[in-house]
């Protein structure tokens, strides 16, 4: 059985547990599914309470069940003093302390006892930055925007809705290997080609091939495979059945060969795809893709393997049809689509590549402006080079992938260093973070300021403002859990479809406090390297 106190402390178990408590059964903390801050979370159908996440609410309580909820489970909704001892002393693996509870207008409100979390959470921050288990499966990405269609796509050629799949498939990549899942990406591109370059300003790493590669065999097997289909579609002529196995697929013959796509969800009871799938004529590019599918699973060695599909909604029917059209040549690898929203750029139309200039010229000139004729050197270069992959990927990936984005891409306009949830923001403090402990650093090594303690030698009551525990009750715990996520949801039956849910020196009677401060932005400073990590942007030095 695992250790109360070496178990690190999980919100979803907390949410469980006060649930159990209310509703006076045995304590039931065991893994459940992980949630981000700020979402109502509870592994129970009643939603019996929920987290606070803002720091306005965080004055009083951490979580609340409200007065409606009450009502259901007691008469006027009276908590019994029994059900109020429970909630109050409740312990448990994985459960954040209670400090106390109270019965209030909105509800049954309590409160965390915020300094052994912080003495908890902070002697060991490293367990909160990696998910709760590791799981071994097999997930193949793929990209339907990366593949020919039927020439090699190209930068210039590359939508902004492309770009949003190409950056949420390496991001997702990046997060399922963090959780220990074998990940392969697909379709394999010619090294060095055009479009490899420009995905690599991104900082994105796609398999490439040399580009002598063939994948003729596979292409071969794959029609084959179609043609003796059991959803193949035999098309009648005056003289009988027109057979067309064995032949290649040139000129006419292409339109020889039809499969019922129809047929093939309906008869293997595989929900979520559209109706109006029918009969599909399988072309050259379609043979290609296929085959591109069927390499990137054939190196799978564990038992249970999942394709996504990222694709844009525009193209959500078409990746369909080459779902099933896979699926009829006898494939058995479960299928999922991620399908992301519609990019809208108001009053002008550009490409991917135009897109990206456009970005790093407004980060030069911002950096000018903030920074004056230093920003000339190599060193700028590469650090206006991450910036703008920074900016690209936070405006494109901020927002919930199912719902539209709107880029403001004025050409007069500049690229925003205020928002909290933009790249620029993000990667400066970052970089302020790092600075802090280099000067610190530097300054306990000329005798100025003296080491910092572990976090088990320190007092923590020190640390009572609400944005304090904001940061840790709203980032730093519920971070694994976010990792987590992820691959859960892949797991999940749900249809086609999976949606994934982003200093002034101080005086001596001080020193406990900013050592208090210091460890919470060490244990920042590190969530800010690892949640970069999944977005393939290496953190900014200095700045």
């Amino acid at each position: 059985m695992e250790n109360i106190e070496e178990t690190p402390f999980r919100i979803t178990h907390t949410v469980q547990a006060l649930g159990s408590a209310l509703r006076g059964e045995p304590e039931n903390v065991s893994d459940a599914n992980g949630l981000g801050s700020g979402d109502r979370i509870s592994s129970e159908p009643e939603k019996l309470w929920f987290k606070e996440s803002s720091a306005k609410n965080l004055r009083n309580r951490d979580f609340l069940s409200p007065t409606t909820v009450l009502n259901t489970l007691y008469a006027d909704g009276q908590v019994p003093p029994a059900v109020m001892v429970r909630v109050q002393s409740l312990r448990g693996t994985g459960v954040l302390p209670v400090a106390g509870g109270e019965l209030m207008g909105e509800g049954l409100r309590v409160r965390v006892d915020r300094t052994a979390a912080f003495q908890k959470v902070l002697s060991d921050a490293s367990v909160y930055l990696k998910p709760p288990c590791q799981r071994q499966r097999c997930v193949m990405l793929n990209c339907p925007a990366l593949h020919p269609k039927p020439n090699l796509p190209s930068p210039d050629t590359f939508t902004l809705g492309h770009l949003c799949t190409v950056l949420l498939t390496d991001h997702l990549g990046a997060l399922l290997r963090r959780r220990g899942f074998i990940v392969s990406c697909c379709p394999v591109l010619p090294e060095e080609s055009d479009i490899i370059v420009f995905l690599r300003l991104l900082g994105i790493d796609w398999p490439t091939v040399p580009i002598s590669w063939t994948n003729d065999e596979r292409k071969e097997n794959i029609l084959e495979a179609l043609q003796n289909s059991p959803y193949r579609e035999r098309e009648e002529t005056d003289g009988g059945r027109r057979e067309s196995e064995g032949k290649n697929m040139d000129g006419d013959k292409e339109e020889m060969l039809r499969v019922n796509l129809k047929r093939v969800f309906q008869e293997e009871q595989l929900p979520g795809y559209d109706l109006s799938l029918g009969t599909c004529t399988v072309q050259r590019d379609s043979v290609s893709h296929l085959a591109q599918l069927d390499r990137a699973t054939a190196g799978c060695t564990v038992s249970t393997a999942t394709a996504v599909h990222v694709t844009s909604c525009q193209y959500e029917f078409r990746q369909q049809q080459i779902a099933m059209l896979w699926r009829s040549s006898g494939a058995t690898v479960t299928q999922r689509h991620l399908v992301c929203g519609p990019m809208k750029t108001p009053g002008t139309h550009l490409s991917a590549a135009q897109y990206l200039q456009l970005r790093r010229v407004q980060m030069k000139e911002a950096s000018e402006i903030k920074y004056g004729e230093q920003v000339e050197d190599q060193t700028w270069d590469d650090i206006i080079k991450v910036m703008t992959s920074a900016t690209v990927r936070f405006e494109l990936l901020s927002t919930v992938h199912t719902s539209p984005v709107t880029l403001d891409v004025q050409r007069e306009g500049s690229v925003s260093t205020k928002g909290p949830r933009g790249g620029v923001f993000v990667m400066y403090n970052c970089a302020r973070l790092h600075t802090l402990f280099d000067s610190y650093e530097r300054g306990v090594g000329k005798g100025l300021y003296p080491e910092i303690p572990e976090g088990s030698q320190l007092d923590f009551s020190a640390l009572k403002e609400e944005g304090e525990w904001l940061l840790l009750f709203d980032y730093l715990i519920p971070f694994s859990e976010l990792l987590d996520q992820t691959g859960q949801t892949l797991g999940c039956d749900g249809g086609a479809r999976v949606n994934l849910k982003t200093e002034q020196e101080p005086l001596p009677h001080l020193f406990n406090q900013m050592f208090c401060r210091l460890q919470l932005l060490r244990a920042l400073r590190e969530l800010y390297h690892s949640a970069l990590d999944t977005l393939h942007l290496p953190p900014i030095p200095q700045l």
